[in-house]
């Protein structure tokens, strides 16, 4: 009876925040919170963790559809952020604590609407929070790109991350920005852009195998 009713058996649910983001992503959110706190028990420092669609189900009763929607509706309210990695590619998570905390104080309600006199208010109200090292290297080596991430933080540091005379909003459209940048930088070197230059490998590679 004891091992049945343990805190282990159950998953954390709160009411509050299922008002505001919903009941399925509410649960989805007390699981992966529960799978966090199990990784940094075995050691985990920089707040990325591993879950699949398989575990979730078995602990959660969700299926793959509602979970990928339930996740889309935390990443929308900058709750979660999710990126692949790996070989074979695994889903990694990261869990935004601010953001949790400013939705239970209900202060900051990113993208989600109000009615107030027959009218729909649409809320903007985005929490910026400042990227780690970690975090911007992680996002470019999902895009793929030669962004330095050092260099990328230490430039918006010691701007106070302003873009021009504006606070920063979004910094990985500020990363895509900077690649978008570089690739015209190399374009204007070489004379062709990224696209132009792994074609020409492509096909450099495919008469070499045409000699053989």
């Amino acid at each position: 009876m004891k091992a049945l009713l343990s805190s282990t058996a159950f998953l954390v649910v709160n009411k509050e925040l299922a008002r505001n983001i919903g009941l399925k992503e509410t649960v989805l959110l007390a699981d992966l919170i529960s799978k966090e706190e199990y990784f940094i028990e075995k050691g985990m420092t920089d707040g990325w963790f591993f879950n699949t669609e398989a575990n979730i189900q078995k602990d959660t009763t969700l299926t793959p559809y509602q979970q990928r929607k339930a996740l889309k509706t935390l990443k929308n309210h900058q709750i979660i952020e999710t990126i692949r990695k790996g070989v074979p590619a695994k889903q990694y998570f990261k869990i935004n604590e601010e953001q949790v905390v400013q939705f239970l104080n209900n202060k900051s309600l990113t993208n989600l609407t109000t009615i107030n006199k027959n009218k729909v208010i649409k809320l903007n109200n985005k929490l910026f929070n400042k990227p780690s090292i970690n975090d911007v290297e992680l996002y470019c080596i999902e895009r793929n790109n030669k962004i330095d991430a050092i260099s990328f933080v230490n430039f918006y540091e010691s701007k106070g991350w302003m873009v021009g005379k504006n606070k920063m909003k979004d910094w990985r459209a500020a990363v895509r920005t900077w690649e978008m940048r570089d690739n015209n930088k190399s374009y204007k070197k070489t004379g062709t852009s990224k696209l132009d230059s792994q074609i020409s490998e492509w096909e450099k590679a495919k008469k070499y195998i045409e000699k053989i």
